[in-house]
């Protein structure tokens, strides 16, 4: 049967990965982003990895005005309609407390953005039998830390709306995967200090598409991030408080 993947964010080297990976197994991608000829440029190796179409498309999360046109182009196509979401931002919390204007940012690129357009795109997809949704969130999102607490709050709130999601697509045949990466050797973790354990786009990548072929509901990438989150929310709150973590 054939099938389109919307990949929102497609410029991030995860996303990259994800499309050449569903490319070679004959899909068809749309590629969705800001930087047209990046996104250009993944479209014509996704063709040449075997997908019959590969376009690149304006996307930006914080402009819902470029929603409709995506959603209309992946309705023209036939077959199941798929949308995985890559997109993101990540400022540092220091940043976030010199200048707490960047919450509203933070929020729309991690969760609200991506939550509109699944929302408008939701109806077209159960009307096809339901399509997959991937939505990437962050291990950051199971706990607040004193790093990062604004940013794992919107993935947070994007976990929580996946699980609805995944409850309404249910009924009509689609699935969702809710995804919680560790760290990622990408261009937003570049330079950040104390990262351990970190995985290559590639990687993450396999795992995605191997969740979305067992239709998996939530998947920690690499796997051993399961472990190290139940250890990490576990730790009671009068303690966790104290650490630095």
């Amino acid at each position: 049967m054939t099938e389109t993947w919307i990949i929102l964010g497609a410029t991030s080297s995860m996303a990259r990965a994800f499309a050449r990976a569903v490319s070679k197994n004959g899909d068809q991608v749309i590629l969705a982003g800001r930087d047209i000829p990046d996104l250009e440029a993944s479209a014509s190796d996704c063709a040449l990895q075997g997908a019959p179409i590969a376009e690149a498309i304006q996307f930006d999360a914080r402009d819902a005005g470029s929603f409709a046109p995506i959603i209309e182009r992946a309705s023209e196509l036939e077959g199941m309609i798929n949308v995985a979401v890559f997109v993101g931002s990540m400022p540092s919390q220091d940043q976030i407390d010199a200048d707490p204007s960047l919450i509203a940012g933070t929020v729309t690129d991690n969760y609200a953005g991506p939550a509109t357009f699944l929302q408008l795109i939701a109806p077209a997809m159960e009307e096809r039998g339901g399509g997959t949704v991937v939505g990437v969130g962050s291990v950051a999102g199971d706990r607040g830390r004193i790093g990062n607490y604004v940013y794992g709050s919107a993935k947070a709130g994007f976990h929580t709306y996946l699980s609805g999601m995944r409850n309404r697509l249910t009924r009509s045949g689609g699935h969702v995967v809710t995804v919680k990466p560790g760290f990622v050797d990408t261009a937003m973790t570049w330079g950040i200090e104390g990262m351990f354990l970190v995985a290559t786009p590639d990687k993450i990548a396999a795992d995605i598409l191997k969740a979305v072929e067992k239709r998996k509901d939530v998947i920690y990438t690499p796997g051993f991030w399961r472990l190290i989150m139940g250890i990490i929310t576990a730790i009671p709150e009068r303690v966790f408080k104290k650490l630095s973590v």
